[in-house]
C-alpha cells in the first residue's frame, strides 16, 4: 500500500435551513394566526479516528467533503429535518490543523476518537416567533447561517512505542525483521526503505510493544536533504529510540562519524526529540571476527563517551536481539508503571485541594 502521511482537505459544514412565512388557512378559521416553523441545523463535519487505516492515501483523491444542509421550515410549525453529520475516517495518529489559521485543532490518538473540525450551520427561526400582541400577521423569517468552512492539513504521525534511527544501510530493517513479523524490504544499498514500517513484538503472550522503522537520515536531513526529514515527526511519539550503527560499512566510513552526524541532525530537528531517551545498538559483528568486533565496538562506545545502554548485535543471525527486545520491553513497563503512578498522585492532589 503507498505510504501517504500529509494530505490537504477542504470541509464545509452545511448550511441551516431557512424559517418560513406561514400562516393557518383552514375553514371555519377566518383569521389563522402565523404557523411558520424553523429550519433544520445544519449538518456538521467530524474526522473519526479508525486503528484499520494506516495511511491518508485517500484523500490524495477526494480533497473536498461537504455535510448536508438542513431542510427548510414548513406550514403548520413543522420543523425541517437537520442534514446529516458528516464523519471522515482517518487513521489513529493523524494531527489536525487549520492551513488558514495554522491552528491545531486537535491529534486524534485513539480509536473511534472523534474531532468536530466543521460546526454546521444554525438553523433559520419561522415566522411564528415573531407573533406578538402588536404583531398579529408577522412576515418575518430568518434565513438559515452558513455552515463553517475549512482548509485542513492532515498529518500522520505513526504511533509506536520504540523507534530506530540510523543512516541508511545501518542495518533498522534487518532489525525489525529479526524482531517482529514485519517484513521490510531489505537490500544492500541505501534508502530500501520509502516510509515508515510498524511491527509488533511480542515478548511473551502477555507482553508486547510496537516498534517503528523510519527511512534512514542522511547529513542535511533536518534541512531537506534525503528522504527522513519527512518522517522524523514519526519519532517524536515514540518513548524510546534505538540508534541503529554499522560497525562495518562496506564504504568504509567512520562509525564515530556517523553517530555524531545523527545527534547533530537530531538536534537541528528538534530539541524534545534529541532529548530523549536513546539507546545504542551497534549492528553486523558478524562481518567481524569475535574479538575484532569486540574491540572496535568498545573504540565507538569510548570515542564518543556513550553513557546510555549499548548493545552490540548481529540482525542478521539475530545476534544479541533477545536481550535487547527483552530489555526495552522491561524499561517500557517500567515507564507505564511510572506514569500511572503519577497520573494518580496529581488525581489524588487535585481531590484534596
Amino acid at each position: 500500500m503507498q505510504f501517504v502521511d500529509e494530505a490537504a482537505i477542504h470541509v464545509v459544514a452545511g448550511r441551516g435551513g431557512n424559517g418560513v412565512a406561514s400562516f393557518r388557512r383552514e375553514k371555519y378559521i377566518p383569521f389563522g394566526g402565523p404557523n411558520g416553523g424553523d429550519g433544520g441545523d445544519g449538518g456538521s463535519v467530524y474526522l473519526k479516528a479508525n486503528r484499520n487505516l494506516n495511511t491518508l492515501v485517500d484523500f490524495r483523491f477526494t480533497r473536498d467533503y461537504k455535510a448536508q444542509n438542513g431542510q427548510a421550515g414548513m406550514g403548520q410549525q413543522k420543523t425541517g429535518r437537520a442534514g446529516e453529520d458528516l464523519y471522515i475516517q482517518v487513521p489513529v495518529g493523524t494531527l489536525v490543523r487549520d492551513v488558514d489559521t495554522e491552528e491545531l485543532i486537535g491529534d486524534l490518538i485513539e480509536h473511534d476518537q472523534v474531532l468536530l473540525v466543521a460546526q454546521g450551520g444554525r438553523h433559520g427561526l419561522g415566522n411564528i416567533h415573531f407573533k406578538s400582541s402588536t404583531n398579529r400577521t408577522p412576515r418575518q423569517f430568518t434565513p438559515g447561517e452558513p455552515g463553517e468552512e475549512r482548509n485542513l492539513q492532515l498529518e500522520l504521525a505513526v504511533l509506536a512505542d520504540v523507534g530506530l534511527l540510523g543512516l541508511p544501510n545501518a542495518g533498522k530493517s534487518s532489525l525489525i525483521t529479526a524482531v517482529s513479523a514485519a517484513r521490510p524490504k531489505v537490500a544492500n544499498y541505501p534508502f530500501t526503505t520509502l516510509y515508515p514500517n510498524l511491527g509488533v513484538v511480542r515478548v511473551s503472550p502477555e507482553s508486547s510493544f510496537v516498534i517503528a522503522d523510519i527511512p534512514g537520515l542522511i547529513e542535511g536531513a533536518s534541512e531537506g536533504a534525503g528522504l527522513g526529514i519527512q518522517f522524523l515527526k514519526h519519532l517524536s511519539r515514540t518513548g524510546l529510540l534505538l540508534h541503529v550503527v554499522d560497525i562495518a560499512p562496506m564504504d568504509e566510513s567512520d562509525p564515530v562519524e556517523s553517530i555524531r552526524v545523527i545527534e547533530a541532525e537530531l538536534e537541528k530537528y528538534s530539541e524534545h526529540l534529541a532529548s530523549k531517551e536513546r539507546w545504542l545498538v551497534l549492528n553486523k559483528t558478524d562481518l567481524l571476527l569475535p574479538e575484532e568486533a569486540q574491540e572496535l565496538c568498545d573504540n565507538i562506545v569510548q570515542q564518543i563517551d556513550w553513557q546510555g545502554p549499548v548493545y552490540y548485535i548481529s540482525a542478521v543471525n539475530r545476534e544479541g536481539t533477545e536481550a535487547l527486545v527483552k530489555d526495552i520491553a522491561y524499561a517500557l513497563h517500567q515507564n507505564r508503571q511510572y506514569a500511572r503512578e503519577v497520573s494518580d498522585e496529581a488525581s489524588e492532589s487535585d481531590i484534596l485541594d
